[in-house]
């Protein structure tokens, strides 16, 4: 499972971060910052589903 994340559709409601602060951070503007490059280690698959079920803006998505 991987995630992508589309910066151009976030807008800085930091539901990913506090659902997973584990693949997620959050710049200075407040926007979402991706901390996992390729494949979600299996410890947090539900987590990052999680994250992109519960994006308003449709910015998470998952692959895979």
């Amino acid at each position: 499972m991987k995630i992508s994340y589309d910066r151009s559709k976030c807008q800085g409601h930091n539901r990913c971060y506090m659902l997973a602060p584990e693949l997620f951070d959050t710049d200075d503007e407040g926007y979402a910052i991706l901390l996992v490059e390729g494949e979600v280690p299996s410890d947090l698959q539900d987590k990052a589903q999680l994250c992109a079920d519960n994006c308003p803006e449709y910015a998470i998505e998952i692959e895979g």
